[in-house]
């Protein structure tokens, strides 16, 4: 039976109170010492470290709380560390060159296609033959001056760069990492907090945990993970704070990074990465922040992270650093070695100098050198090797990498890591089968996020009060300027130009749906890029919360002009036609989104496009007016099928007449002679054709109207089909549009 273990107000254990106060270099002794005997694993020696050094420094945040998923009567298995390599990492981008006409005449050396420079372009090398090893229980920071390609290296690491640009190879634990494994058991915290703004912080956890966490958990344990969560984040005075905007107040700027961490280490991952963790916080938030990474680390997770200029603080918890300089290595090694690197390389660090600082001002000194940090380059290399070799020397081959990535992951499993549906099962052929893709199916992925878009929406009523307002403000207009038209000539023409102006505008109110996904863009692809959940819940979750609104907007609308406007035909279908109406517009309006980045440069392809829409239409000119050449726009217009469907509905009655007698000379120039006139004119004209035709005489049905409007084609019902069809047809392309487009991967 899986249990959870967050309790996080139980009493100092025996053992804990028997540890001593270790330092850095006891702690590293006893590693060294775990695989000769019976010891305690890594993670739990450095709990202990934390949890006496929280006692003596008067920390009060909470060490890091695990999920237990074991079984409670096996043996508590040992834990090996793990060790993530990376060799010879080398990421090069294309330039484009400036050419010039003086330049594009003088003489220029030969471009070399080997390297892929041409006359136009040029390779750039961001990273150049980067290596090293992180491990758990510790933290590894990659520190260097703003373009050294601290993120980037971050970014290769986490995979999140596209294939072909990368070259170099990561592995765990010796074995190649897949790209699919990595998604699981890591998580990437991005430089920006992309949060839900009308959410609290224990809100945002929770759905974090209904996302990562398996269903198998009960209700109850994902919140006390959230609860021993927010204990260690430092967030319980802030949990039921919304997260906050520019028109909200929220939050402060240390709380909702460590929000951001939270979510992303709810399923407590054994990889986790940061880019610029502490970026815009105070020294006490940022130190906060840090210690919260410290806290993870010490639960078996490999930390890495990017930094621009650590205090002096921050500095005490870091355990591997590595300096980059213009995509160089120029130092790699924990910070303690520091003094002695630069003492070697001749620039010795000043005893009351920030160790980083000192680095960090000498790596500009050199890059601003006409040889540049060559020298330094270099050194580290000589430096490295000799300490390899002393190394090698001085101790015995640790046992470290004895154990395979499966029987290191099964082995995390059973001390509660990626509890997002893992399983120890010793029959997995590969680390990959192990653990699921998803921790979750669809439909619970859309239950989630259908209720986490209800919740967010529902906090901002303002912004469906004002589309709601939008639909009624124009549904009153059009009532009052068509009130109750008649059935003469003018009410036709009028009619006709209430439907194609009434159909535009639902189009034209769907654009307000542009925005929704623009702001969500960099949330989805957080979330999905380490499966979060999969694109297709989101596109099907996305449908279904915007129908009961679409409903509501379409009902709002039909009642106001229905009979207002003195309409024929049947209001329930007026009713469905203006609620597909919608339906397709919101959805063409959602693509869009998807493929536009911008919300202006999105509303002017939007009014561009639904402008042609109408114009091909069939409302300014009939379908057999229109030329060869623009008639497939006819058919691809989406405002045709609804219009044709609510005149077929206005005008489908057999009996009903619409000009009798003299009404034929209406909207001609002998409309203004007398009506004893037109009589005598009928029977002439009566003589004329050899049939009888009286002031009372039905002249044009319905049906010769529909004729007369080239509407002979589709019947009312197919032209609604066809209207919803359009909506289904671009929510699709919207799926293929985030799978294609939102990969968040360097190119």
């Amino acid at each position: 039976m899986s249990r959870v273990v967050a309790d996080h107000t139980s009493s100092p254990s025996p053992v804990r109170d028997s540890v001593p106060f270790y330092d850095r270099r006891e702690v590293a002794a006893e590693m060294s010492r775990a695989d000769a005997c019976i010891s305690p694993t890594l993670g739990q020696l450095l709990k202990r470290v934390g949890d006496v050094r929280k006692e003596v420094t008067g920390d009060e945040t909470p060490v890091h709380q695990v999920l237990d998923v074991s079984d409670t009567s096996s043996v508590e298995p040992r834990s090996l560390p793990f060790v993530l390599s990376f060799t010879h990492i080398t990421y090069s981008v294309k330039v484009r060159r400036k050419v010039s006409l003086t330049n594009f005449f003088r003489r220029q050396p030969a471009a070399d296609p080997d390297s892929g420079e041409t006359l136009f372009s040029a390779t750039k090398t961001i990273l150049n033959d980067i290596s090293g090893e992180a491990r758990d229980g510790e933290i590894m920071a990659v520190m260097g001056a703003s373009g050294s390609g601290k993120s980037t290296l971050i970014d290769a690491l986490a995979n999140r760069m596209a294939k072909g640009s990368l070259k170099g190879s990561i592995s765990l634990n010796g074995e190649q990492l897949e790209s699919r494994l990595l998604k699981v058991i890591s998580a990437y915290v991005m430089q920006d907090d992309l949060l839900f703004p009308m959410l609290t912080v224990e809100e945002t956890l929770m759905f974090a945990a209904e996302f990562r966490l398996p269903r198998t958990l009960s209700k109850s344990k994902k919140k006390l993970r959230v609860q021993a969560l927010i204990d260690q984040l430092g967030l319980r005075n802030a949990a039921k704070t919304v997260i906050g905007d520019e028109g909200h107040r929220g939050v402060s700027g240390g709380e909702r990074r460590r929000v951001s961490i939270g979510i992303d280490i709810i399923h407590d991952p054994i990889l986790l990465f940061l880019d610029e963790p502490t970026s815009g916080l105070d020294s006490t938030s940022a130190f906060m922040v840090v210690k919260v990474l410290q806290r993870i680390a010490q639960s078996g997770s490999i930390v890495i992270m990017s930094i621009h200029q650590p205090s002096y603080r921050i500095l005490g918890l870091l355990d591997r650093m590595i300096f980059l300089s213009r995509g160089h290595t120029v130092y790699s090694g924990p910070p303690s070695n520091l003094p002695v690197f630069f003492s070697d390389f001749g620039h010795p660090i000043p005893d009351n100098e920030n160790r980083t600082e000192f680095a960090l001002d000498l790596i500009r000194e050199l890059e601003g050198s006409p040889g540049g940090t060559k020298s330094l380059v270099e050194f580290n290399k000589s430096w490295q090797a000799l300490k390899r070799g002393n190394q090698m020397n001085s101790e015995s081959p640790a046992n470290i990498l004895n154990l395979s990535l499966k029987e290191a992951i099964s082995a995390s499993i059973s001390k509660g890591k990626l509890v997002s549906g893992a399983t120890a099962t010793n029959g997995a052929n590969s680390p990959t089968s192990m653990v699921p893709t998803f921790a979750n199916p669809s439909w619970i992925e859309m239950a989630v996020l259908s209720k986490r878009s209800f919740t967010n929406s529902r906090r901002m009523p303002e912004l469906f009060g004002v589309r709601l307002g939008a639909v009624m403000v124009t549904g009153f207009i059009l009532a009052t300027m068509f009130w109750r038209l008649d059935n003469s000539p003018k009410g036709i023409q009028e009619r006709l130009g209430f439907f194609a102006f009434a159909m535009s505008t639902t189009f034209y109110t769907c654009a307000d749906a542009l925005p929704v996904f623009l702001q969500e863009r960099y949330i989805f692809m957080r979330e999905t890029a380490y499966n979060a959940y999969r694109r297709s819940s989101y596109v099907l979750s996305h449908s279904l919360v915007s129908l009961p609104s679409l409903l509501f907007l379409s009902l709002a609308f039909a009642a106001t002009t229905f009979w207002a406007v003195g309409l024929d035909g049947s209001f329930f279908f007026y009713f469905l036609i203006i609620f597909a109406s919608f339906w397709a517009g919101s959805s063409f309006v959602t693509f869009l989104s998807g493929v536009v980045p911008h919300v202006m440069l999105g509303y002017t392809i939007v009014v561009a496009i639904l402008a042609y829409f109408l114009l091909f239409s069939g409302f300014f000119i009939n379908r057999d007016r229109i030329p060869p050449y623009w008639i497939w726009f006819h058919y691809i217009s989406l405002v045709k099928y609804p219009y044709e469907a609510v005149l077929q509905n206005e005008f489908e009655d057999p009996v009903k007449c619409f000009v009798r007698g003299v009404q034929i000379f209406d909207n001609t120039p002998l409309g203004a002679v007398p009506n004893a006139l037109k009589v005598k004119l009928l029977d002439s004209l009566s003589n004329s054709l050899g049939m009888k035709i009286t002031s009372t005489t039905c002249v044009t049905t319905g049906a010769d109207i529909l004729q007369q409007q080239g509407i002979t084609d589709l019947s009312k019902w197919s032209c609604l089909w066809v209207t919803v069809a359009w909506g289904f047809f671009f929510r699709i392309l919207f799926y293929l549009s985030l799978l294609v487009g939102s990969k968040n991967k360097r190119r």
